[in-house]
Parts: structure tokens; sequence; C-alpha cells
């Protein structure tokens, strides 16, 4: 039929014979446009890295060669000291606050920063000095508080940063700046920025494993910390609690058996492919793979979070907590379990670091329950030949003042919160080994060498797995995101 000859508009469709009206075009010629807008955001979305590599795909190893460069580390520790922990009672020794303990901090050092509504409307902010012993270890010469003995001990193995600062002022952006590399909420965590780039190297657990320590206080850690945000959702964090059954609704119920469940999974699975066939969205996909990826950690999460099977001498390393499920020691022993399992990011969670009062005894009771396994997973991962290639971080979202808050008796102070300087540090993983880094003001106030910002931090954690934080992108809403937002520099002096 000649087309021309129809009194209604028409619209020549994919073949010669096919024939539409103007409405029919018109929709055909939408859904056209829909299809090409998805295809460019499953394209774009989950493009990795150089030459738009596609990341490996769920439950599949990522092969080494979607890395920008040679990576140093191949998996990363991190143990988050939620709350602030004073860098001026651990790491950044200031013998001149001892010196003027109880004088006025001078308007020279404090300049035109802000405070905090805590300590914002104080008539009065007496310096405080450290009430705790410094000295100098290892071959290093680092300084390290007496409050932390096991980790005296490993200072040769340290790479300490003395000079971080962030913008954050109070716990909640503080924390998740540290953590997603933005303050406000939404934004996808480190470790699911690391899993969206780099894939997995295990098929039978999460490549991002959330632990948190059992019953401790303070400000509140939301799963936002450890979510995917705009990324897939398979890139999100899994957490483990303490317990008989450490991932949630992981069992199966009762009277349901092995072989039902994977029967069950087989017909799903259909489904979910025939929906995918009609509706290509990356979502389905998703759901697919975590379908299989809980059957799978069925067997894989008893056997891993199973302690028992460690022997005495290794647990006793950790310190007499390490048996009990959910502690900070037992935390660091499963990591390190995890670790050798392929696991790539295994994230810590630490409370009640915020000492606004009562310092002396809150800060020695938080180093009681975090030195000493600190320091063993670092002397553990050694001796098993992991150091090399597992980054261990150890710090917080900020430090805190070099003045007290609220009223200084003769034994007791308390401190308020500090972007402008805090201290953390590296171990293993490509970073330089006995050394310090960065330097602040004889106040502990300011950063006078080497600050590395937030986002310097992120940019040189990805650097040293191989990837360049300026290519590993996101398009989202009409814009390509990255972890370190638009801008950061890798901090080069301390890569080994």
């Amino acid at each position: 039929m000649n087309p021309n000859s129809s009194p209604a508009p028409l619209c020549t469709g994919y073949a010669p014979w096919m024939q539409m009206s103007r409405r029919e075009c018109l929709n055909r010629f939408a859904l056209g446009l829909g299809g090409i807008a998805l295809a460019e955001l499953l394209g774009r979305g989950s493009r990795l890295l150089a030459d738009g590599a596609p990341s490996a795909a769920p439950g599949v190893p990522s092969p080494a060669t979607l890395t920008h460069f040679a990576p140093k580390a191949k998996r990363i520790i991190y143990l988050f000291q939620s709350g602030g922990p004073s860098q001026l009672d651990l790491y950044d020794y200031k013998p001149l606050l001892n010196q003027q303990h109880g004088q006025q901090l001078p308007d020279s050092v404090r300049g035109s920063q802000r405070l905090t509504g805590m300590s914002g409307n104080q008539s009065s902010i007496p310096i405080a000095g450290s009430p705790f012993r410094f000295a100098q270890y290892g071959q290093s010469g680092a300084w390290v508080s007496d409050l932390l003995p096991h980790t005296a001990k490993i200072a040769d193995d340290l790479c300490i940063v003395r000079s971080m600062y962030t913008e954050a002022i109070n716990h909640g952006p503080g924390v998740t700046f540290m953590q997603t590399g933005s303050q406000i909420p939404g934004r996808p965590s480190f470790g699911s920025w690391l899993d969206y780039g780099l894939g997995t190297e295990n098929e039978n657990l999460p490549s991002f494993v959330v632990l948190l320590t059992k019953g401790k206080t303070g400000q509140p850690l939301m799963s936002h910390l450890w979510g995917s945000g705009f990324l897939p959702a398979r890139h999100q964090g899994v957490r483990f609690r303490s317990g008989a059954d450490p991932v949630l609704y992981l069992n199966n119920p009762a009277g349901v058996s092995a072989e039902n469940r994977r029967l069950a999974l087989d017909r799903l699975r259909e489904l979910h492919e025939h929906q995918f066939s009609g509706t290509p969205d990356a979502e389905i996909t998703t759901r697919i793979s975590n379908y299989e990826m809980a059957f799978a950690m069925q067997a894989s999460v008893p056997e891993v979070t199973d302690l028992s099977r460690e022997p005495d001498s290794v647990v006793q390393d950790y310190g007499p907590d390490a048996r009990t499920p959910g502690t900070f020691a037992a935390n660091c022993l499963l990591a390190r379990r995890l670790a050798e399992r392929g696991v790539r990011f295994i994230q810590l969670y630490h409370q009640d670091w915020d000492h606004h009062g009562s310092l002396p005894g809150g800060i020695r009771r938080e180093c009681l329950q975090t030195d000493q396994a600190s320091a063993a997973l670092v002397t553990d991962l050694k001796r098993r030949g992991m150091l090399d290639d597992t980054l261990v971080v150890w710090g917080g979202e900020f430090g805190r003042t070099n003045y007290c808050q609220g009223v200084m008796t003769a034994d007791n102070f308390g401190r308020d919160h500090h972007p402008r300087c805090f201290s953390l540090w590296m171990a293993g993983g490509g970073v330089k080994r006995g050394f310090t880094y960065g330097e602040t003001d004889e106040y502990g106030y300011n950063v006078v060498r080497d600050g590395v910002h937030v986002h310097d931090f992120h940019a040189t954690l990805l650097h040293l797995f191989g990837v360049d934080h300026e290519r590993l992108t996101f398009r989202h809403q009409g814009r390509y995101f990255r972890l370190t937002d638009v801008h950061g520099h890798v901090v080069k002096s301390i890569l080994a």
C-alpha cells in the first residue's frame, strides 16, 4: 500500500510494509528515546576505569587490568574511631600545652575560627595540657602516648599523619564526610566506590563488610555510612552482627531445606530474567545477584565468623575479649579472617571517643578496648605475609581542641571538636613505614606543614588500589560524580 494514499499522516516503521499513525509513531519514537537514555545510563553509569571498561559482573572476580596503574593494596581494613579521638593525648605531642596549662588560649592562635555551640559561649577557654606521658618509639622515633603501649611497639610499621583537616565541625557531617566524601548523606560510601570500581575477589562473601563494636554508646552510626547511594545497590556494605545470626534473614526458615531453597531461587531467577528481558533495569540483575550471594553466604558466613578455630596463642595476641563476639578485639580478629578470604573492604566502627568532659577517664577506657587489638591486627597480618598488600587505617572524623570545654579541675577536663587538625595512622598496603607526615603548630591548633584534606586522603587511598580518583566516576542526575567530588590530590610523600 502506498503510504501517500492514506488521508491520515503516516510514519514509516522498521520495515517498508509497516505503517503507523502519527500517535503510534510518536509513541514508538518516545520509547526509542527512552531505550537510548536507559542504555546511556546503564552504559556510562556502570563504566569503570580506563577506556570505558565495564565493571565485573556480580560475583565474578575483577581482573587486575581494570586498574589505571599497578596497585599496591588489594584490601583495606578501616578501624574507624567514631567521636573524634584526641590527637593531643595520643599522637601529637605538644609540651607547650603543659607549660601553659590553665592559661588563656592566645587570640592569635585561634584566629577567626568558629567554635561549636558547646564552647563558643564560654567566657574562658583555658589551655589544657595532656595528663599522659609521651615518648619516642622505634627507630622512627614516633611520638606516642603511654595510653597506647601496644601501638607504640609497632611504631616502625606505622605511617602517622598529623596534619589531617576537614570542614566538618559536628559528628554527623564529619563521619559522613570521612566515609562518603560529602557532609550530606546520600553519596556512596568509600567501600561502595571501591567495590563498584574493582569488583570482588570472591564468590561466597560480600566484597564490603561492616562490623560495629557491640554495646557502645555515643553518636549514632547510620546505615548511609556504608550505603551505596546512587550506585547500584549491590555495592552497599553488608553488616555482620555478633550472635547466632551475623546477617539478618540469611538462614532458611524452619522446615525449608537447602535443596528447596535452591529450587525456589532457580525459579525466581527465571522470573527475574523474564522481567529483565522486557524491562532492562539494572536493579533486577542486582536483585538476582543478591539472592545468589545470600545463598552462598549461608555456608561461608558461619565458617568465617567461627573464631573457635583460631589458636589460643593468636587470640591472646588480640586481647582478653577476643573470643567475645562483637567486641573490638573480636572484630579485629574477624577482619583478618575476612581479609584472608578475599573481602576487599572491611569497615570497623568503634564509638564513644566524644570526650567533651571527663576526658582522662574516657579516653583511657577507649584505648584499653582498642590499643592491643589494633596493634595485634597489624602484627598478625605482617606475620602471615599479608601486610604488604593490606592497608590498615586507624582514625576518626576530626580532632579535639587544645583548650578545655567546660570547667577545668585539677584532675578532670574535656575537649571540644576540632576540625583544623587531627591525626590518623596507616600501615601496610603501599605506605611508608616508620614515617610521620605533616606538622601542627606548637599549640596543636593549626596545620603548619603538609596539610591533608579529606579529599586528599581519599584520593591517596584510591591511588594505593591502582585507581585514579578523577577517573572513577558515575553519571547521576546529569553529571559525573566521584568520591573526591571536584578536588583532591594524592599525597605522594607517604607512598612507599
